[in-house]
């Protein structure tokens, strides 16, 4: 449908995480779930001042409207909208590591317990949601959230995330978030992205500091 707001393209194709994440799991991930939370955004910001501004401005705008408002309805539509196309680019079918400051500022913050701690909270995350991985006030961490909340609604700068609702994983995975979980941050994880969002914020070489 037309509107403000479009689903951006995958930034690889549909089957190109195989046998990861299935080809069948991203035509429905995407073309279903994805696209359906973009066109009721659409819906909803019809004629509003919302239709106007960027997807992101929509999602600090609204992020704590009242349950059952319209404002909710619409924070919830354009947060899984956001969060959606910034896990689509947290993945990538060419494995890569962190490197550089990036890779500096996980030995200081986590050692070798990233993965392990990803994979921990996303299992934990009761129910839908997501497991982020998010730079604030000059550190990294790791925080999960519940439907369609994200960090950056609070002003955190997210660097990855993972999502951990049942259809990103159920038809590869059935119950199995655990293994999903490992899987992803084994072999598709996208540090490169993170790399580059971590440099969005100014963070200098631990050497520099």
């Amino acid at each position: 449908m037309s509107g403000p707001f479009t689903l951006a393209p995958l930034p690889w194709d549909e089957d190109a995480l195989a046998p990861h994440i299935s080809g069948r799991t991203i035509s429905f991930h995407y073309g279903k779930h994805h696209k359906k939370y973009v066109d009721t955004l659409n819906e909803l910001v019809a004629g509003t001042a919302y239709a106007q501004m960027t997807l992101d401005a929509v999602v600090r705008a609204t992020a704590d409207a009242a349950a059952g408002s319209k404002e909710k309805k619409i924070f919830d539509n354009a947060a899984q909208a956001w969060n959606h196309d910034f896990y689509w680019r947290s993945l990538t079918p060419k494995s890569n590591r962190p490197t550089g400051t990036l890779a500096a500022a996980i030995e200081r913050d986590f050692g070798d317990r990233l993965a392990d701690k990803l994979a921990e909270e996303g299992t934990a995350q009761f129910g839908s949601g997501w497991v982020w991985l998010v730079s604030k006030d000059g550190k990294l961490a790791v925080e999960k959230t519940h439907d369609a909340m994200t960090p950056m609604a609070k002003g955190a700068t997210c660097l990855l995330c993972i999502d951990v609702w049942e259809h990103a994983y159920y038809l590869d995975y059935q119950n199995e978030r655990p293994k999903y979980l490992k899987t992803v941050l084994d072999k598709i994880v996208n540090w490169d992205f993170a790399a580059q969002n971590l440099a969005s914020t100014g963070s200098r070489p631990l050497a520099a500091e």
